[in-house]
């Protein structure tokens, strides 16, 4: 009976090692997590690193830019599909039709919008929402952390994404 009490108390503790090593604090809060992971009692596989090199992926952002693909970008950005460019609005209330006028002539058109609003959401215009259906695209605002873990999301599924992304130090 000694001897059953010994070995279930050592596979707690291996279980317990196991999690911690599992889940590690991280070092950066800003960093954004791997999205695709697959755990084993043996070791942890990142499969997110396998990233085709033309598929965009977000790995961090900060108050004033955004890291993707391990290149640092400063500024706002818009995203269609893989395709990323600078963008000239650096608050909210620069957000207009015409600054999302690229979405006239995008083929095909993306399924869903996702505006980046900086630290915290904002209220969309009725007639940017208005601009927005237009287009056929869904419209998605929220905070910019959130953006582009959702645009990391949805890019990796195969849809057909749009982003238009405030850094999250901007506001209104």
């Amino acid at each position: 009976m000694g001897m059953r009490v010994r070995a279930m108390g050592a596979l707690r503790d291996l279980i317990r090692s196991l999690q911690k090593e599992a889940h590690p604090k991280p070092a950066n809060p800003q960093s954004l997590p791997s999205l695709r992971r697959a755990f084993s009692l043996y070791d942890q596989i990142n499969l997110i690193d396998n990233v085709p090199s033309d598929q965009l992926r977000f790995q961090r952002y900060t108050d004033t830019g955004f890291t993707v693909n391990g290149v640092d970008y400063e500024g706002s950005l818009l995203c269609v599909g893989n395709m990323l460019m600078s963008w000239a609005p650096n608050k909210f209330s620069q957000i207009t039709t015409d600054s999302l006028s690229i979405f006239r002539t995008v083929r095909p058109v993306p399924e869903i919008l996702i505006l980046g609003c900086g630290r915290y959401i904002e209220p969309v215009s009725p007639e940017l929402q208005r601009f927005i259906r237009s287009t056929g695209m869904k419209l998605e605002a929220i905070d910019t952390k959130n953006a582009v873990s959702t645009y990391n999301i949805l890019n990796e599924e195969g849809r057909i994404v749009a982003a238009a992304l405030l850094p999250y130090g901007m506001s209104s």
